[in-house]
């Protein structure tokens, strides 16, 4: 009986291990939320301090506003650009020329990627176009795209194809030949064919080199839409810098740069939201 019952304490003992986990998830919570608070402070402070020293600096005559502005005429000119409704053209017109050519990029650049890393003679065939084409600057590949697809619409999305595509040809090889040999060697084990491991192995295992991709494609096509619209555009925010840069306009000009920065942010935290989906599928907490 003395037994039983030191069986039983144990047993009972035993019970509040298998809540242990929960707990632990429990306090690692408010952790977690401590730790993006004083993430969003310390971001925000510095900007903060950043804003107020160029205000301060603008007001006492340290920088001429002519050149420099200042925050609160970036932000008077913004209400005032916004009320009066054009800048949205101009927006709508960055906007359509971006995601057009950032998701053809997106839509070539994933499966050329896969296909040049999992494949070694399509790698060894096409290796040197994309280490060409990857270093050279795509802007000055534009007076060729005016040629061939005029001013309009086509050569701006040609060109921001172009920015953003090889970042991601160049993640997703790597990604591919960057799988580990001992899950390979594993799968194989357990009688997994080429197929088999594509699916069940190397594609998880791409998931961040895309995320990083697809976030390096998304700096590299914002600058291919304003170099676009720079070069040779009558609308779009790019039009708009260099339009207002040639007219001492300073105050509008940070008004497009802050909004080119505020979608680059937009579509960065949207690229984590999604990674973080995937963390999930890949059983990554």
């Amino acid at each position: 009986m003395k037994s039983d019952g030191n069986i039983a304490l144990k047993s009972v003992g035993s019970v509040p291990a298998l809540g242990a986990p929960k707990e632990k998830a429990k306090r690692l919570v408010p952790s977690k939320l401590r730790r993006s608070g004083l993430s969003l402070l310390l971001g925000g402070g510095v900007v903060v301090l950043l804003l107020a020293a160029w205000e301060l600096a603008s007001g006492i005559g340290m920088v001429n506003p002519k050149f420099a502005s200042s925050p609160s005429r970036v932000i008077a000119s913004g209400i005032a650009m916004f009320k009066d409704g054009e800048i949205w053209r101009h927006i709508f017109s960055s906007g359509r020329i971006f995601f057009a050519g950032y998701f053809l990029a997106v839509a070539v650049g994933v499966p050329a990627g896969i296909l040049l890393g999992w494949f070694a003679k399509a790698q060894m065939a096409f290796a040197p176009i994309v280490a060409a084409m990857y270093t050279t600057p795509r802007i000055a590949l534009m007076p060729l795209f005016i040629i061939w697809f005029g001013l309009g619409f086509g050569s701006k999305v040609a060109l921001v194809f172009m920015s953003a595509v090889f970042p991601i040809i160049v993640n997703m090889q790597m990604a591919m030949r960057s799988v580990d040999n001992d899950l390979t060697k594993v799968a194989r084990a357990y009688g997994a064919n080429r197929r088999q491991i594509f699916v069940t192995v190397a594609l998880p295992m791409s998931v961040p080199f895309l995320m990083t991709a697809l976030q390096l494609a998304t700096g590299r096509a914002l600058l291919g839409v304003v170099g676009a619209e720079v070069f040779g555009g009558s609308e779009g925010l790019g039009y708009l810098i260099q339009y207002t840069g040639a007219t001492f306009q300073t105050d509008k000009v940070f008004v497009c740069v802050v909004i080119i920065a505020a979608l680059g942010m937009a579509m960065d935290r949207l690229l984590m939201a999604l990674n973080r989906r995937f963390d999930a599928w890949r059983g990554i907490d």
